[in-house]
């Protein structure tokens, strides 16, 4: 008899400009947003970081994409780093390619707060 375990997911969360989620979608890869370029990995956020990612990086932006990515899927270039509030954030040392991405969906901006998809929060 063969048992197969379902281990939960984690989903780690990216937020891009429009523009930044269509050079991703047209070249297959990106060093990321210019904050990911700068610092040389690109910034991830938990789901219980996201929000407060999106307030503090993304005030009143409307028309942004909010990415989710497997992390464990990312294996060992997926680095856990002490950052804002001395948590850990997931930042991604290489490229993220287009076919990281589990899905990604619209973040909008409508009255004073950003919406996140139903389940993420």
């Amino acid at each position: 008899m063969s048992v197969t375990r379902h281990l939960p997911v984690m989903l780690i969360f990216k937020i891009f400009r429009a523009e930044e989620w269509q050079s991703l979608v047209e070249n297959g890869a990106t060093d990321g947003a210019p904050i990911d370029i700068a610092d040389g990995f690109v910034h991830f956020s938990t789901a219980e970081q996201v929000a407060e990612t999106a307030a503090k990086h993304f005030e009143a932006e409307n028309g942004l994409v909010l990415l989710a990515l497997e992390s464990e899927a990312l294996g060992e270039d997926l680095h856990w780093d002490v950052s804002r509030g001395d948590a850990l954030f997931p930042h991604l040392y290489r490229q993220l390619r287009f076919d990281d991405v589990l899905w990604s969906k619209p973040l909008p901006f409508v009255d004073g707060e950003h919406l996140f998809p139903e389940g993420v929060l």
